[in-house]
């Protein structure tokens, strides 16, 4: 006795077809599961028998072997619970065989329920693109199976209503594909009305917004860093229908993706703790899952204290800072994931918070406040685009009844930046002025002649790299883009040139 059936597994953030053969014979009771299954895999044998007894149908006392092919990939996960349940009632005629159109994916309890699944919309949506036109899937992960177009996807809470619809009783009605602006929502971030103050800070964050660059936020202690970091994402652009399916696909990998939701329509604003380790940001793991640079894709990555995050996590960040990809690579092979994110990062000048501090002693040594900034290495801080200094916030602004300009009004100028930097980067890959290729940039950052005098005098003076030099570039550009300027103006230089001077100083000491 023998059935077949289709079901997906996920590698990454791809997913893939999965046969689930069952193979029913008389012999000694037993029940094997191969084609490489982990243990999560092994124990649904367990899951499945207790289902099947619970619900009411016959466990077949037989030697039951069930094979998960391909076999040479590993298969991960309880995903599998619901397909291996019905293989072995198809191959003991207690359902009709299934066709091959048709794939199943859920996680089993011990009484029949059907329970969510992680990775679901890059398994829906691989399904399609491999002929699979009918896809039962947990309730639970229906809302993010309805953008999914050309599938049929059907909600089930329990073995025994699916097995009642596979068996000609009670129908299941498909999802209904909803449109990505049905749904949309608004972000839910702070406002920068609550800032008081901190007009060059909150420009810089504007000028990063706008141009997608990265930023540093350096200040004592109080001076509002987190406060300006943790409404960033109040000013940036919406995701667009692309971009959001994207971090869905991820979020849903990582299994974070909460119950309900069809789409994530927000820009992610992941925030570390400084102990996280380089694992944690990068990803890795027995799983090799994704990392907070993969979840923070198309979003923010926040890591306040900067220098207290260990070396290696900091240079983990180098290169997905400059690709927007990582690779992962593991005895099983090799995964990468997307990681197109902005960092914001914040810090203190020294240990004890108040170098430079107009009223408050600093108790660190000179040694002490060159070894502690020292802690951020040149190669990662070159790679940040705007180092601000955020000092103290004046009394006269802090005890001022006025709310500061509002998150609204800062959104409508970047969304603007953003509309002439898309229609100038048609057909270049690169959505952003941070994202320009370098060889480009001479073509699209137009310098003006006094623009070009000013930016020699920048590089000669601040002894630039190279890299510091295409960020000036680029800032100048976003700079030039808020004003509606078709051109790169000396001033626009100058101000650019503001924000690499600690990146510059640290280079030179």
């Amino acid at each position: 006795m023998f059935a077949r059936l289709m079901s997906m597994g996920i590698r990454g953030i791809d997913a893939y077809p999965v046969e689930v053969e069952a193979f029913v014979a008389q012999g000694m009771p037993a029940f094997d599961v191969v084609g490489l299954p982990d243990n999560a895999v092994r124990e649904s044998k367990d899951r499945v028998r207790a289902a099947m007894k619970t619900c009411g149908f016959d466990y077949p006392v037989s030697r039951i072997t069930v094979n998960l092919a391909p076999a040479d990939i590993k298969k991960v996960g309880a995903i599998y619970d619901v397909p291996v349940l019905l293989a072995v009632m198809a191959a003991t005629g207690q359902i009709p065989q299934i066709s091959q159109d048709t794939a199943f994916i859920g996680e089993l309890s011990l009484d029949g329920k059907i329970r969510r699944v992680a990775g679901v919309l890059p398994m829906v949506t691989k399904a399609r693109s491999v002929g699979i036109t009918k896809f039962y899937i947990p309730q639970e992960n229906a809302a993010e199976a309805s953008v999914v177009e050309g599938v049929e996807c059907y909600p089930v809470s329990s073995v025994g209503e699916l097995v009642e619809h596979l068996t000609g009783g009670r129908e299941i009605d498909p999802l209904s594909a909803e449109s990505f602006s049905e749904s949309s929502a608004l972000p839910t971030a702070p406002d920068y009305s609550d800032v008081k103050g901190q007009f060059a800070a909150r420009r810089a964050m504007e000028i990063a917004a706008a141009g997608g660059h990265n930023i540093l936020l350096i200040g004592p202690p109080g001076s509002g860093k987190s406060m300006l970091a943790k409404r960033f994402p109040s000013i940036l652009p919406e995701l667009t229908y692309e971009e959001a399916v994207e971090v869905t696909k991820l979020h849903s990998v990582a299994g974070i993706l909460p119950s309900g939701v069809q789409l994530v329509k927000t820009r992610p604003f992941r925030s570390p703790h400084h102990n996280a380790s380089s694992a944690a940001l990068a990803g890795g793991g027995a799983l090799a899952g994704p990392g907070e640079v993969s979840l923070a894709h198309k979003g923010v990555l926040f890591l306040d204290e900067l220098p207290e995050f260990s070396p290696v996590a900091m240079e983990v960040l180098r290169q997905p800072l400059e690709d927007g990809v990582i690779t992962i690579s593991r005895a099983a092979g090799r995964l990468t994931y997307p990681c197109e994110f902005q960092l914001v990062a914040a810090m203190n000048p020294c240990r004890c918070g108040y170098y430079g501090h107009p009223t408050r002693e600093c108790t660190c040594s000179p040694t002490a406040v060159a070894k502690y900034q020292g802690r951020v290495s040149g190669p990662l801080l070159d790679r940040i685009d705007l180092q601000v200094e955020v000092p103290p916030v004046e009394y006269d602004n802090i005890s001022s009844g006025q709310p500061g300009e509002s998150s609204a009004d800062m959104r409508k100028r970047v969304e603007a930046a953003r509309r002439i930097q898309l229609e100038r980067l048609k057909g270049t890959g690169a959505s952003c002025n941070a994202r320009i290729d370098p060889s480009l940039l001479h073509k699209l950052c137009n310098l003006t002649d006094s623009a070009q005098m000013m930016m020699k005098r920048a590089f000669e003076s601040l002894d630039m790299s190279g890299r510091a030099y295409d960020r000036i570039l680029k800032i100048a550009r976003t700079i030039a883009d808020l004003e509606n300027s078709p051109t790169v103006t000396s001033a626009h230089i100058t101000e650019a040139v503001q924000y690499r001077v600690l990146s510059e100083r640290a280079r030179n000491h």
